[in-house]
């Protein structure tokens, strides 16, 4: 079976395994895990941070941002598509009291004259308090958000004095894509999340960076939130692994992911959204004469090929570490085959 479905079913490497045997552990509640004290220092200089805190998910480390930039009754912005919106549980409003106030992008890549103004000073209103970008955007297609654009969204948020937080739970992704470094993509943003699960191929983890004193806030946020653990220092050997192993190599994933979206591009009946395929992500509609989302994702199932059916009649269809040329290959014929 090729799974396709996400980038976060991938199992270690038998060298990844091998590094995690050997990682030196302790207590990180006390600070004492060597291999996370470690990762945390590389995540921080990596990202241009002073600071990095190592937490079980990316969710968590976005909703210990809400909780850093926010406090109850605030509001934060966000494309209405984004991953703190769609996929992680109303965290902003369970947790931290915070609302959330969604924008539509027709691309998939936030424009200026597309962004809500900040709430006014106005009792009645929430006040506008931080700024949220995803890069890569998942649900936008996968789209990388350039450099340039970046910047200018930094201008319009330092305009209305919003702090910027960064979803870069694949931000290696778009490094490799787009050629920047990540430092340079995650320069205009206090704090970032960023993910090894998922591209990168670790089993477990990702990180918040920021500010020294905001992440050492952070730390307590994620004590309050479940996310202390101990002798983490193995996972957090997976993730130094797949640093150092695994970024380059993302380049393949994108040309697999290119290789899969020719393959929909011909095939009557789909439609990619978007058109251009940036990094591992693919998305596709299905017209439904071809049947729903669910029915076609079930036919290429029975020819060894899993996809997520993300919507009445949406498609995706992720690459990673463990599929390779060859596997993208026969799914790619299995798309032809199947819905031809």
């Amino acid at each position: 079976m090729i799974d396709l479905r996400s980038d976060t079913v991938t199992k270690p490497t038998p060298a990844m395994l091998a590094a995690m045997f050997a990682a030196p552990v302790g207590d990180d509640v006390y600070g004492e895990d060597p291999t996370i004290n470690r990762l945390e220092e590389v995540v921080a200089d990596r990202l241009g941070k002073e600071a990095a805190l190592f937490v079980p998910s990316g969710c968590m480390g976005n909703q210990i941002a809400v909780r850093l930039h926010c406090r109850p009754g605030e509001e934060l912005i966000a494309d209405d598509r984004s991953h703190v919106i769609l996929w992680e549980a109303g965290g902003p409003a369970a947790l931290s009291g915070v609302t959330v106030r969604p924008y539509r992008t027709a691309t998939g890549i936030p424009q200026v004259d597309e962004l809500p103004a900040p709430q006014p000073d106005d009792p009645h209103s929430p006040p506008t308090r931080l700024f949220w970008l995803e890069n890569t955007h998942n649900r936008g297609g996968g789209r990388v958000v350039p450099l340039a654009q970046v910047h200018r969204l930094a201008a319009w948020a330092d305009r209305h004095r919003l702090p910027m937080h960064l979803d870069g739970a694949r931000i290696w992704n778009a490094a490799v894509a787009s050629g920047e470094s990540v430092r340079d993509l995650c320069r205009p943003f206090v704090t970032v999340q960023t993910c090894f699960s998922k591209g990168l191929g670790a089993p477990v983890g990702s990180a918040l960076a920021g500010p020294k004193d905001l992440i050492a806030r952070g730390r307590r946020v994620r004590k309050l939130f479940g996310g202390a653990m101990r002798q983490a220092g193995f996972l957090a050997a997976a993730c130094l692994y797949a640093l150092e192993h695994h970024v380059e190599r993302l380049a393949e994933d994108h040309a697999n992911a290119r290789l899969l979206a020719e393959a929909v591009r011909d095939t009557p009946g789909m439609t990619l959204i978007p058109e251009h395929v940036d990094s591992n992500l693919v998305w596709a509609e299905v017209n439904p004469a071809l049947g729903t989302a669910r029915e076609v994702a079930a036919r290429l199932a029975t020819a060894g090929v899993r996809v997520s059916a993300l919507g009445e009649q949406t498609l995706r269809a992720v690459t990673h570490l463990d599929v390779s040329r060859a596997d993208c290959e026969r799914a790619a014929h299995a798309i032809h085959q199947m819905l031809h």
